[in-house]
C-alpha cells in the first residue's frame, strides 16, 4: 500500500503504520518470533501495494523509499516490546486501520485509472490494494482470509469506495477532492460496520452465529 498520488507520504506511512501494527499483533497472538511478526508486519502493510504494482507492470513503490521498509520494522518493535498496551489501544487502531483501507481503495482505484485500466478492473485493483496485504498475513498465519469470510465488513467498504473513485473519475472528477470522498467514503462504512456491528449475509439457509 504505497505510492499514492494525490496523497502526503506522511499520510501513506501512517497509513502502512497502522496495517503494520496489526501484522505484529497476529504474528504476537501466533505466538511467532520476532522475524515472523516482523514478516506478518511488512506482508499486511505493503503486500495490497506491491501486488497491484506488479499487476500495473511498474516498479513497486516499497523498493523505491527506505522509509516503506522501517515503519513495518517500527510497527514490529513497538508490539514486540509493547504487546499489552498496544492490545489495549486496538479500538485506537482500528480507526485509523480503517483510514488507511480507505486512503488505499481510492490510491489504488486512481492509479489503476490513470495508467488505462477500465473502471471495473481498476476497482478491483484498487480493492485489492486496501485488502491484499491482510490477505497475505492471514494466509500466512494460518487462517481463512478475511477477504472470503467478510464478517466484520472490511472488504465491502474498500469496494465501494474503490467503486465510487471509478465513478467520480468517469465524471469528470480527479485529483485530492475526489480520491479524499472515495476515501472517507470507505472509512465511515467501515467505522459504522463496527459501531453497529453490520455482518455481511451468509448463504440462505445457513444460520448466522
Amino acid at each position: 500500500m504505497n505510492d499514492t498520488l494525490h496523497v502526503s507520504p506522511l499520510l501513506d506511512l501512517a497509513g502502512i503504520f497502522v496495517f503494520a501494527l496489526s501484522g505484529a499483533l497476529m504474528g504476537a497472538r501466533k505466538r511467532l518470533d520476532v522475524v515472523g511478526m516482523a514478516v506478518l508486519a511488512s506482508m499486511t502493510a505493503l503486500g495490497g501495494g506491491i501486488l497491484r504494482d506488479l499487476i500495473l507492470n511498474v516498479r513497486p513503490a516499497a523498493f523505491e523509499s527506505l522509509g516503506y521498509v522501517l515503519v513495518p520494522l517500527l510497527a514490529t518493535v513497538i508490539v514486540f516490546f509493547w504487546h499489552p498496551q498496544v492490545e489495549r489501544g486496538m479500538p485506537t487502531v482500528l480507526v485509523f486501520d480503517a483510514a488507511g483501507l480507505g486512503l488505499f481503495c481510492a490510491v489504488g482505484t486512481e492509479k489503476a485509472l490513470t495508467v488505462g485500466f477500465s473502471p471495473l478492473h481498476a476497482v478491483l485493483l484498487g480493492m485489492t490494494t486496501a485488502v491484499g496485504g491482510g490477505i497475505l498475513r492471514d494466509v500466512l498465519a494460518g487462517q481463512i482470509p478475511s477477504l472470503l469470510y467478510d464478517r466484520q465488513l472490511y472488504a465491502v467498504p474498500a469496494l465501494l469506495g474503490s467503486a465510487v473513485m471509478a465513478l467520480l473519475w468517469g465524471a469528470g472528477f480527479t485529483g485530492w477532492p475526489a480520491t479524499l470522498a472515495a476515501a472517507v467514503l470507505a472509512f465511515l462504512l467501515r467505522i459504522l460496520a463496527m459501531r453497529y456491528g453490520w455482518r455481511a449475509p451468509l448463504a440462505r439457509g445457513i444460520p448466522d452465529e
